[in-house]
């Protein structure tokens, strides 16, 4: 099987003034709902629909139960992005040990992109991560939100990550294997 190198970038906000919002974009009935109910398919459908033609693949190979299992851990929350009824894409927030919080994934599903949906999204998911230990009342308040990105997101995430105050704490390259990912169904979308 063959791979490519892939640049894997962590950053971090080390407070809540950190969080630079943008605007919520205009005309649009969007509305920004965390799903209270843990659902293996529908977290599948979401990681699937925005990570397809991104190659998002580690957790391609989870059945039911390993899904369940992480969506039941507390401090484990998503939070979805719906354009007039329909998911247009998602923040999932994990809470760690000693007041961190990672944004696992974040993203929209194709369609989607490029309608300035995705600042005010991740804007609204940093907030809420900030702010997790208020819907935890076992989690200690939250003293560092981090995330990673890669060079296979899209061409704009590092710029939308870095707008919203998040600063680069460390790089690093791996080689990653080549693996088709054809998104929610082949055919789904056009590469």
């Amino acid at each position: 099987m063959s791979s490519v190198p892939v640049t894997i970038w962590s950053l971090e906000q080390t407070s809540a003034s950190d969080l630079l919002p943008a605007a919520a974009p205009e005309g649009d009935d969007l509305r920004i709902v965390r799903a209270e109910v843990p659902s293996p398919e529908f977290s599948r459908f979401l990681y699937a629909s925005v990570g397809g033609d991104i190659h998002w693949t580690d957790r391609l190979g989870w059945d039911y139960a390993r899904w369940q299992g992480f969506l039941d851990r507390p401090g484990v929350e998503t939070w979805v992005a719906y354009d007039r009824g329909t998911p247009a894409g998602y923040v999932e927030l994990e809470a760690q040990d000693e007041g961190v919080v990672e944004i696992v994934y974040f993203g929209l599903l194709p369609a989607f992109r490029g309608r300035r949906i995705g600042g005010h999204l991740l804007s609204y998911g940093i907030a809420r991560a900030w702010d997790l230990a208020e819907r935890w009342p076992d989690r200690t308040p939250t003293k560092r939100v981090w995330l990673h990105t890669c060079s296979k997101d899209g061409e704009f995430a590092m710029a939308n990550y870095l707008r919203r105050g998040f600063t680069l704490f460390d790089t690093k390259v791996e080689e990653e294997a080549v693996v088709s990912t054809p998104g929610p169904w082949p055919g789904a979308y056009p590469a």
